[in-house]
């Protein structure tokens, strides 16, 4: 017998009741008398509105959810083992910790999720029964499927995805670190921007997938399946450029703080056009104003308080990079890739050049998906054409009319105009 055709099982459940099982599960969360655990195991509860619900520690047991509205609702550690979900609209949603062994989530839509450490390897689905105690519903183990799933922008770190089904499903900008995708089936997936170091994806079939500008550093592919796949741009162990080890950065980078300390009279600039400077770890505090660095690569790197006034960083890598409270008074960013860093109370406001001339920041074309920018300053700042997509704006210094050329989709935060 299948699950589906077994569906008289099910209890069929309304939105007023559904509506106070939440109730009661938010009294016991508030250890309030008259509370008890939300129970849906075995219910139908398709189509039904549960956005922005603190369901945290949940029973959702095999319960069908086709069309479920769960949109920026609090599922972390529920029990979601075999739920069908299909279709269901789960984005901005948070279900760290949770069990979804066998889980259904075919064409759903799981954009910004966080799936922190969750797990959707197979499962075996059973039904309780009298005589026998437990009856299998399904003989073979069910495999969790996301097929045609919507996963952009979600957070998948440690999360395990062994075994899982998820053709033509579309993680792009997801964060994917430390994740077991060993034997998955992403054939034709989008993975383009996915940060996928440390992930175990051994046996994978990426058979036709877009892994376009991936982050696969550490990332383990013995045995995967990479046929027609697009590798273009990814960042592996490998130096993309050139070594910065290969070249004396040390003696470099302190004859251009010399430089910039003298006004130019002592030292020497520095060019580390188109270098992979992920070897040094950190460059915080630094003063590097005025630094060429086109296309370097600076992944990752601890920037904070780093001077990089005026610096040509056009087309640079700055991906998950910590550049709190940087002075980036007039930095050329054109181009540029900055998804996933820390700007909070960055200076990207222009840069006095005397005699009233103000030169401003240009983030133009840039891509800037998933940044924390609060209380950034970004007055003046060019953005024509940038990528500002689920980023956040709280209480950032900005003229709104910088935004109108902008692709901002899911803007998170208050902006101080």
């Amino acid at each position: 017998m299948s699950a589906t055709s077994g569906q008289s099982r099910y209890a069929k459940l309304t939105q007023a009741q559904v509506d106070q099982i939440c109730q009661k599960h938010e009294r016991l969360k508030a250890m309030k008398p008259g509370g008890a655990r939300a129970v849906f195991a075995w219910s139908d509860i398709s189509g039904l509105d549960l956005k922005g619900r603190d369901l945290s520690d949940a029973d959702f047991t095999a319960a069908i959810m086709v069309g479920t509205d769960l949109s920026g609702a609090k599922l972390d550690q529920s029990n979601l083992y075999c739920v069908d979900m299909q279709m269901a609209n789960l984005s901005r949603a948070s279900l760290r910790r949770t069990d979804l062994r066998g889980a259904c989530l075919r064409g759903a839509n799981l954009s910004d999720v966080d799936l922190f450490e969750a797990d959707l390897r197979e499962g075996a689905l059973a039904l309780p029964d009298k005589a026998s105690g437990l009856a299998y519903v399904e003989v073979s183990a069910r495999i969790s499927d996301a097929g045609f799933t919507n996963l952009r922008g979600a957070n998948l770190e440690r999360s395990k995805l062994s075994g899982i089904q998820a053709m033509k499903a579309d993680f792009t900008d997801a964060i994917m670190k430390s994740c077991k995708l060993v034997r998955a089936n992403l054939k034709q997936a989008i993975m383009e921007n996915c940060d996928l170091s440390g992930a175990d994806m051994s046996g994978a079939d990426v058979t036709g997938a877009s892994l376009k500008d991936a982050v696969m550093i550490g990332t383990k592919t013995e045995s995967w399946n990479a046929s027609k796949a697009d590798l273009s741009g990814i960042l592996t162990d490998k130096a993309a450029g050139t070594d910065i080890t290969s070249l004396p950065y040390d003696e470099m980078i302190k004859d251009h703080a010399v430089w910039v300390d003298s006004v130019g009279k002592e030292g020497k600039p520095s060019t580390f056009d188109k270098a992979d400077l992920r070897a040094l770890k950190s460059i915080k505090g630094l003063n590097l104003t005025a630094l060429s660095a086109k296309g370097a690569v600076f992944y990752g790197l601890d920037m904070r308080g780093v001077q990089l006034q005026g610096a040509q960083l056009q087309g640079a890598d700055l991906r998950n990079c910590d550049l709190r409270g940087a002075d980036l008074r007039g930095v050329q960013m054109k181009g540029a890739r900055l998804d996933g860093s820390n700007l909070e109370g960055a200076n990207l406001g222009p840069l006095n050049l005397g005699n009233d001339r103000l030169f401003p920041a240009d983030l133009s074309e840039a891509r800037v998906r998933g940044v924390n920018l609060q209380g950034a300053d970004m007055r003046m700042v060019k953005l024509d054409g940038a990528d500002l997509s689920r980023s956040n704006l709280d209480r950032a210094q900005m003229n709104l009319e910088s935004l109108l050329n902008v692709v901002c989709v899911g803007l998170k935060g208050k902006i101080a105009a």
